[in-house]
């Protein structure tokens, strides 16, 4: 009788567990910026932030069995709040680079692209290489991997390192800065709402830093990065990446 209670005692133990609420899962904290439309920004009809990585984060979440928490912040300072425990994921347009992984550990890569060229409407000049605007002021977000090749090029007569995406559309649109270089598919989308009327980018240009983004976590964390791989490639075999990645716009693609 004994070991029956003791059977029945176990058999309501795991019953109460797979009834446990929502609320129960573990929630950890993502670092998502709100200037990367659309991987990842700020909402100001909600006030938070929306985007690609929000999707495919939460997803992930729902399958691996935790809950998330995103907390925003500039892109530049993604890696400095995930090694000092303020944040347990990165889930931002983030490149998985030799540099960064010395540093962090990376996800199975999910979406590959590379820099895009903005240059003023009134600059009607086909581009088609970097070495095409040799000596000139050219701009890029910092903290980026476009940031730091344009730099070791040493093409040009300055780099001027912005803090986000839309400030460099900004000033390419005023006219202020000859071209910027930034996240194709950010641009292309920002291009699409209409507010940079004085901005084209060039279809001409063949990127020069191409790289595939991942969702970020601290070294040694090989759990919740097990838990994220898993998560991620059954949501690309059941089409779910692919629904994510439709409703911002762009196209699945193979990594």
């Amino acid at each position: 009788m004994a070991l029956k209670r003791l059977v029945q005692a176990a058999m309501a133990a795991v019953v109460l567990t797979a009834a446990m609420p929502a609320s129960a899962q573990k929630v950890l904290k993502v670092g998502s910026t709100p200037t990367g439309v659309p991987f990842t920004f700020l909402d100001t009809k909600t006030n938070s932030i929306q985007g690609i990585m929000v999707d495919l984060i939460t997803e992930i979440g729902k399958d691996a069995g935790f809950q998330v928490q995103i907390e925003p912040m500039q892109f530049s300072t993604l890696i400095a709040s995930l090694t000092s425990n303020k944040i347990d994921i990165i889930s931002a347009a983030m490149f998985v680079t030799p540099a960064r992984k010395e540093v962090i550990d990376f996800s199975e890569p999910f979406y590959s692209y590379g820099e895009g060229l903005l240059v003023p409407k009134s600059d009607t000049r086909t581009y088609a290489k970097q070495d095409d605007l040799k000596g000139e002021v050219v701009g890029a977000q910092v903290g980026t991997a476009f940031v730091d090749a344009l730099k070791k090029s040493g093409l040009f007569s300055e780099v001027k390192a912005y803090d986000t995406i839309p400030d460099i559309l900004r000033d390419v649109n005023a006219g202020r800065l000859k071209a910027g270089f930034a996240d194709y598919p950010i641009l292309a989308y920002n291009l699409k709402q209409g507010g940079f009327p004085e901005a084209r980018i060039v279809e001409s240009y063949k990127p020069a830093t191409i790289g595939s983004v991942g969702i970020g976590v601290r070294k040694g964390d090989t759990e919740l990065l097990a838990k994220i791989n898993t998560s991620l490639a059954k949501l690309k075999a059941n089409g779910t990446v692919e629904k994510i990645l439709e409703k911002w716009g762009l196209k699945a693609q193979g990594t």
